[in-house]
Parts: structure tokens; sequence; C-alpha cells
């Protein structure tokens, strides 16, 4: 019996988290041994024990063999001090479990291609991974801070790092994504321009090494920009920093039409890993039942995949997904003339229905 913590979270993450429970649920009946906890994080945390990360949540995520959670953050709590903000929640597991990989997919349902800001012939058949280092380089390295000089002008600064066995446990993680894809990693750093990026590169060389059957490429993360708009198919893993990663996955994820689509997992060096939809808690839409499950089932598909090793149940929801989209059935996000608009719940229960 595997067992999955569940964190719903905030503004919309109760709403779509019910829906992926209900998914789990249905699996459950056909034999899926798993169960499932509920604890607090982010602002709900807060509201409770004046922390967004409590020590119960952290001992449930720590024990748990894999992790639901569904979003963070409100204007609730937008004027509290930074060290308590829900965000810091969210950081806390990442850092706490060392949930270093985050694989963000770019997957177009040919259902949704008119949904696309692109050419459907751009973008249409897109299935790429970016492997984005999560725990390391500019947004945890050390020294940072604002400090004052000499003539007082303040001066902010922040410090690039990695370490070589951070970027080969990345690299792996990618190079083995990649042997069960096309076998392509495009890694993409700043090598010209950076020094930290430069040891980026040789390390992926140096990797590369022990996976013969993939093919390695390099590429400026300024082309990698650009590319991913002009011939975004051209790409199967994508594998790059935490920064880099950060804005090009949420640049991959509008080639879809709706960032509502779209899962994420993030896995430490064993695969355990936490699964959540890339989107953030909207509290402007919270509570009115309108938000996209879809994401956040399709993320419970990569947390059957990649952590609980039920690959055929996963695939399972994936079908469903599709099917639901081929009865025409669609969200306020990525709804259009000649579909049916359902409910978040609606949503789910479709979902449900085809499994």
């Amino acid at each position: 019996m595997k067992k999955i913590a569940v964190l719903a979270g905030d503004g919309i993450g109760p709403e779509i988290v019910r829906e992926a429970v209900k998914v789990l649920e249905r699996l459950r009946a056909d034999g899926l041994a798993v169960e499932l906890e509920e604890g607090l994080v982010g602002g709900a945390a807060y509201d409770v024990h004046g922390t967004p990360l409590p020590e119960e949540t952290l001992a449930l995520a720590r024990s748990a063999d894999a992790i639901l959670l569904g979003a963070v953050g409100g204007y609730k709590w937008e004027s509290l001090d930074i060290s308590v903000r829900p965000e810091k929640g969210l950081l806390g597991l990442r850092s706490e479990l060392a949930l270093f990989s985050n694989l963000r997919p770019a997957i177009l349902y040919q259902q949704l291609a008119d949904a696309s800001t692109l050419k459907p012939e751009v973008v249409g058949g897109l299935d790429l991974m970016i492997v984005r280092e999560l725990t390391g380089g500019i947004y945890f390295g050390q020294p940072r801070g604002v400090r004052t000089l000499d003539n007082g002008e303040r001066q902010g600064f922040n410090t690039l790092v990695y370490r070589e066995s951070e970027i080969e446990r990345i690299g792996r993680s990618a190079f083995d994504i990649a042997m069960k894809r096309d076998r392509r990693v495009c890694s993409v750093d700043k090598a010209n321009v950076l020094e930290c990026t430069e040891l980026w590169r040789e390390v992926m060389e140096r990797v590369a090494q022990d996976y013969s059957e993939v093919e390695l490429s390099h590429m400026y993360v300024d082309n990698a920009a650009m590319q991913l708009v002009r011939a975004p198919k051209q790409f199967d893993v994508m594998v790059t920093t935490n920064m880099f990663g950060d804005i090009l996955s949420d640049c991959a994820a509008m080639l879809t039409g709706s960032i509502g689509m779209l899962p994420s997992a993030s896995l430490d060096a064993s695969g355990k890993g936490m699964y959540e939809p890339i989107h953030g808690s909207a509290p402007d839409i919270a509570g009115q039942n309108v938000a996209n499950p879809l994401a956040t089932i399709l993320s419970v598909a990569m947390m059957l995949r990649y952590s609980l090793d039920e690959a055929a149940m996963a695939g399972r929801i994936e079908q469903a997904v599709d099917r639901v989209l081929d009865q025409g059935l669609r969200t306020a996000d990525i709804y259009s003339e000649g579909t049916r608009k359902v409910s978040t719940s609606e949503m789910g229960d479709a979902v449900v229905a085809v499994l």
C-alpha cells in the first residue's frame, strides 16, 4: 500500500485537488493500492498554525510515497513578512525533500490546437519535456541581498552557483527521461557569458558519455526562447538551470493554449515526487467552480508513472482526458464556440465517467 499526501493549499487548490482525488478513488476501485492523507500547506496552514509549512505537514510529506499539491498563495497573505508567505511552504517542501528535478511537459492536445496563439502547423503534435534544476542556482545561491555601497547607493546582488554533482544529477535525470522518449536532449545554458554554465556544459558532455543512445545538443538560452516560439517541435527533452527553466517552461506552457492543461513533477534522487499543476492559486476565481482541473488530474497520471510504477493506470487517465476533450467538454479557460462549457466538478465527473 502506497501513501499519497494530499496538500490542497489555497485559492482554487481545494477545488482542483478534489477532482483529482475523485480520479484516484475511481482507480482504487479498480485495484490501485494507495491510501490518501490530507495536510495543510501555504496560506491555509498559516491561518491555522502561523507557518506555511507546519512540522506535521513536513512529516506527512516525508512519510508519503508521493505528494499531490494544489496551489499556494493569494491576495489575503501578500502583506505578510516574506518569511511566512504561502510560497515559503512550497519552497520548503522542495528544499526539505531534496526535490531537485522539475519535470514540465508541454503537450498540445489536438482538440485544443486553435487555443494556441501559434499556427496549428507550428504546434500541432507538440510533445516536449523541460527538465528544470529546482534546488540550486541563482534562486538559492549565497551570498545574496541588498547592500549599501560607500557612496550611499544601494546594490542588489545574487549568486549563480552550481556544483558538478548538482549538474550531473539533473543531467542524469534528463537523460533517463529521454531514454523513455525520443532519445534527444538539448541542454540550455549561457556558456558564452557565464562561467557557471560553461561548467554546466562540460558536465553535460561527460554525463552524455554514459548514454550512447541519446543525442545531446547545446543551445544558448536566448536562442532557446526564440526556438520555442519558432519551431518548438524540434525539441524532445530540454534540461536547464533553475532560473532558465522557470522562464522557458512558462513560455512553453502557452504554446499549448492554456496553462490550465499542464501538470508537473518535482522528483528526488530516488524518484519520490511532488506533483502539481503549473498554474497558480488563481484567487480571483477561487470558490466559483470554474477552474480547470485537468492539469491536476494529469499530475496524478505523472505521479502514477514516475513515483508509483503504475504506467498502465497513468495511461488510462491520459486517455480519459483525451476522450473528454473529444466529447467537446471545456472549462472556461479552454472554451470556444461549438464546445460545451462545464464547471470544475463537471469536468472531473466526466473524466471519472470515462474511466
